[in-house]
């Protein structure tokens, strides 16, 4: 009986205890089994809180001074064309509508994977099609209809936009066709974005991204973004071609993952609309003349701004096995594609 009583004594302190913890804002960790109990989680689970803190073990928290209002994922799809510049087949070997419709839905279940991250953050995805074929919209619509958050899928005004593009690019040559419809596509995403609340994801259609990519990214950018007082670029895929060149970088802790600051990326990225609209003709150069490189103007961006990319990658470029634009290393492609349904 005296056990008893001790016992309960026992119990009751701790929990005492961890309320006065949890009261002054104070977090501690069971070494036994590496329990929170303030927090309720163990050590592997994602301990941060979006717009309040970033807490990682053993570095402790970051109270969150740059929180994220809103995040507008614009998607860049045009099924119909297999390669931009090549004649190439990309890993696996499929036809283009295949990655383009994987890529939507690995994008699907990334914000699905954390749905509890957008009660506080508006979110919205929005898909720019240029002449996919009607049996592949009418599965992205079925992949978007009922999902929780809001949708649509618009199409592309090329003729509107390739009037402002100059048909000689910047070697002497002829702007292809497949170039001004893709120079098109990204002009009308950045006028989409333009009065967008704050964050905006742009991305190609053969990006696969993991589970925890979306969670990552909005986490990491409240938390670097906070630590420096800026805003910044960030760049989804680890490139193999920025390990050909030996460069220094800076590394970042994000939430679960290493991030380095870049000086490259092609056209998928997430930044703020606040930043876009800095370097707005910047960024429109280059849906107006081809440049060489052809990301040229967001190279030169990133010398002022701050681009950091994640190690390892959390979005793979699904291109041609060879292309060092493309698959990034130390993936698990076939497990990433099949995971994709």
């Amino acid at each position: 009986m005296k056990i008893k009583n001790k016992t309960n004594k026992s119990n009751f302190l701790k929990k005492l205890f961890i309320k006065l913890c949890r009261f002054f804002g104070f977090e501690i960790i069971d070494q036994s089994n590496f329990y929170l109990p303030t927090s309720n989680k163990y050590g592997n689970e994602n301990l941060s809180q979006i717009s309040k803190e970033s807490l990682v073990i053993p570095m402790g928290r970051t109270k969150i001074t740059r929180p994220i209002k809103s995040l507008d994922i614009i998607l860049r799809t045009c099924a119909s064309v297999n390669m931009l510049t090549q004649s190439k087949q990309r890993i696996f070997e499929k036809e283009k509508s295949e990655y383009s419709l994987k890529t939507l839905i690995s994008i699907v279940n990334s914000i699905n994977n954390n749905k509890q991250l957008f009660e506080k953050i508006k979110l919205k995805l929005t898909i720019v099609d240029h002449n996919s074929d009607n049996q592949i919209l009418e599965k992205f619509n079925d992949l978007l209809d009922n999902q929780f958050f809001e949708n649509e899928i618009i199409k592309l005004d090329v003729d509107f936009y390739k009037k402002q593009i100059n048909k000689i690019n910047e070697e002497g040559k002829e702007v292809t066709k497949n170039q001004i419809s893709n120079m098109s596509n990204i002009h009308q995403s950045f006028d989409i974005a333009k009065n967008s609340e704050d964050l905006v994801y742009f991305v190609e259609d053969d990006y696969l991204h993991k589970l925890d990519s979306i969670e990552e990214m909005i986490f990491t950018y409240e938390k670097v973004s906070t630590q420096l007082n800026q805003e910044l670029i960030l760049c989804p895929s680890d490139y193999p071609y920025l390990y050909s060149n030996i460069q220094k970088s800076n590394i970042f802790l994000g939430n679960k993952y290493h991030w380095r600051s870049v000086e490259e990326s092609l056209c998928t990225f997430l930044t703020s609309s606040k930043l876009l609209n800095k370097h707005w003709d910047e960024f429109t150069s280059a849906c107006k003349t081809e440049h060489y490189p052809f990301e040229k103007p967001f190279h030169n961006i990133y010398k002022k701004e701050l681009c950091i990319s994640p190690v390892p990658s959390l979005a793979t470029h699904f291109t041609n096995i060879n292309s060092v634009y493309g698959l990034s290393p130390f993936v698990d492609y076939k497990k990433l594609w099949d995971e994709n349904n």
